[in-house]
């Protein structure tokens, strides 16, 4: 079985896009939403977060997300080291969940492949991309925020240009059914790739 890893920007539409190979069959994995139950849940992961930021992170026993996002926004260092905790465990989880699938190929999707250095974990890198303007309008939309804060995590994440040129495959999100068409193509790719060998 192959791993596939998605990335992309944000607001590029990753998330859509791997939901699009998910309803093809293939099984998803969203970093992402499993590193915040893992937050919620793993008593190590607790633990660690509470050493790290105080008892604040938590609040009835719940992750404290607007106080972490008030700390790691303007310090990069904090969130390189809350990255630290969460992001082997993630790792971790998603090994276990990988080994239970049946499939050709599973996708995972994670924002920082390259930022984490873990392009050498995947066999296929999947990039989706899209003009900031439009990914500054999904963002602003999706979670009601300044085109500022958008920025600053732009800024924070590698280029379009970096990801595109250490990826295997991209796919660029500004036509729905066209994206919906690369799906497809890069698909059935992998299938008769994986077939193959």
């Amino acid at each position: 079985m192959k791993i596939i890893g998605l990335t992309g920007g944000i607001g590029s539409g990753k998330t859509t896009v791997a939901k699009m190979f998910q309803d093809l069959g293939v099984p998803l994995y969203i970093a992402d939403e499993r590193a915040k139950q893992l937050m919620n849940t793993s008593e190590a992961i607790k633990n660690e977060l509470i050493a790290l930021f105080g008892e604040e992170a938590y609040v009835n026993n719940k992750l404290n997300r607007t106080f972490l996002a008030s700390k790691i926004f303007e310090d990069a260092d904090l969130l390189k080291q809350m990255n630290a905790i969460v992001h082997p465990k993630v790792g971790e989880d998603f090994t276990q969940w990988a080994s239970e699938q049946d499939s050709p190929y599973v996708m995972k999707e994670a924002a920082i492949i390259f930022e984490n250095d873990m392009a050498s974990h995947y066999d296929f890198i999947i990039t989706v991309v899209a003009d900031l303007d439009k990914r500054i309008a999904r963002v602003r939309e999706r979670d009601n925020t300044t085109e500022d804060k958008i920025m600053a995590i732009v800024n924070n994440q590698l280029s379009d240009e970096v990801k595109v040129n250490n990826s295997d495959f991209v796919i660029t999100n500004h036509d729905i059914d066209q994206t919906k068409d690369q799906v497809h193509i890069i698909h059935q790719y992998l299938n008769k790739t994986i077939a193959e060998n």
